[in-house]
């Protein structure tokens, strides 16, 4: 059964969802090349695994103070 999450969860006070877009698939290419380079398969898919470290907090959003 699926969750539903929050994206505002995942954000944390933060306002930008390009910013969370942008943070999870990086995340989750680290998450497959990490696998990759061990020779271990994927359990379950990179960017699950990704969101669900986002919406636990294991990693923040960083977005800068101002924009050009």
């Amino acid at each position: 059964m699926y969750k539903v999450l929050s994206i505002d969860d995942m954000l944390s006070g933060k306002k930008s969802k390009y910013a969370l877009a942008i943070a999870v698939a990086k995340r989750a290419r680290e998450i497959t090349d990490e696998m990759l380079e061990k020779g271990e398969p994927l359990e379950e898919k990179a960017v699950s695994v990704a969101i669900r470290e986002f919406k636990d907090h294991k990693y923040e959003i960083m977005e800068p103070t101002s924009y050009i």
